[in-house]
């Protein structure tokens, strides 16, 4: 039996400046620590999460003999906003001007992050931002605009910056979730379970590698067929999502790009040079979402920087492998090995 989760917690930031140009009165910042702090505040770990999760939905991951330990490390899973659990649409008012929620970026995120780190617990300095899909579009940002308080980074399939052609898929299922009659042009009337399902068939035939379904993986994990797995799977883990914060964390994936801020103004290599943590840029070579060849490319551009790469058939939930026991341990055995340098 699973240890229960600690309690969720939550850090107020007041007036906080988005990068969208609005301003909150108060956002809320949801967070859990696992493990303790040394006294020299020397082994905080940031994990904050990806697309469509919240912390517990992927805790799986940190426990003794895991990828995450908390014996050794004061681990604080940070759930981002638009998720919610962190201030997201579900749980605030619209802009009376446009009638549209606030846009959140990892600027934002990170900030807000940061801000809890320094001011909460004191920590000056990471031994590690580890993160996985969009919580590695958060890692890259923390090493980027925070150099000198990141010591590594741990990103396991997500890139610094969205590419063309990941932007063009995430647009693709926006299109498929407001397709639903509930959608009039701005808001959700109703929930979009005709879109939802949707979604999640879509999501589900990318988030996972052509050789993935070639080889009947999904047996492996107790389905008899493809069809009960996504009605299993896939069309539940969407339908209990808020539609809003969908739509909020899509924008959020779409605009990653860690130098389109006022410090880079939009100069990829500079952003990526600034970094000075020592870097694993981890890819999985079947990875549908992340290619491959963009993380080396970025990897090359890292002062600090160090390609790996899974091989494997399960394609961008490689990343997050609960189930696949070969990914987690090389991504386990990848991070004792950054973390002993």
């Amino acid at each position: 039996m699973a240890s229960p989760l600690p309690p969720l917690q939550t850090f107020q930031l007041n007036d906080f400046r988005l990068q969208c140009g609005a301003t909150l009165p108060e956002a809320t910042l949801a967070y859990r620590t696992h493990g303790a702090l040394n006294a020299d505040r020397s082994n905080a770990i940031v994990y904050p999460t990806s697309f469509a999760v919240t912390d517990a939905d992927v805790a799986w991951l940190i426990g003794p003999g895991r990828i995450l330990d908390p014996e050794r490390y004061f681990i604080v899973a940070l759930n981002m906003f638009g998720a919610g659990v962190s201030t997201s649409p579900s749980d605030m008012a619209r802009d009376p001007g446009t009638g549209r929620f606030p846009s959140f970026s990892h600027v934002d995120n990170v900030t807000a992050q940061h801000a809890l780190m320094t001011e909460r617990f004191g920590v000056d300095r990471l031994a590690l931002a580890y993160g996985w899909s969009m919580g590695a579009q958060q890692a890259l940002h923390w090493a980027a605009l925070f150099p000198h308080r990141v010591e590594r980074v741990f990103a396991v399939c997500g890139a610094a910056r969205t590419s063309v052609h990941n932007w063009v898929f995430l647009d693709g299922v926006r299109a498929a979730l407001t397709a639903d009659p509930a959608w009039d042009g701005a808001r959700f009337t109703a929930h979009p379970e005709r879109g939802l399902r949707a979604m999640g068939r879509i999501y589900a035939g990318w988030a996972f590698s052509q050789s993935f379904y070639r080889e009947r993986a999904f047996e492996r994990l107790g389905h008899a067929d493809v069809e009960s797995y996504l009605a299993a799977v896939w069309e539940p883990n969407f339908l209990r999502r808020d539609p809003h914060n969908l739509l909020s964390l899509i924008d959020t994936w779409q605009r990653c790009d860690i130098s389109a801020n006022d410090v880079f103004g939009g100069d990829l290599d500079r952003a990526l040079g600034a970094i000075t943590a020592r870097v694993v840029h981890m890819a999985a070579d079947t990875d549908l979402y992340f290619r491959a060849r963009d993380i080396r490319a970025e990897a090359g551009r890292i002062p600090n920087g160090e390609y790996a790469e899974l091989r494997t058939v399960w394609g961008h939930r490689a990343g997050n492998p609960d189930g696949s026991p070969g990914d987690e341990a090389a991504i386990r055995d990848a991070v004792e090995r950054l973390l002993a340098r």
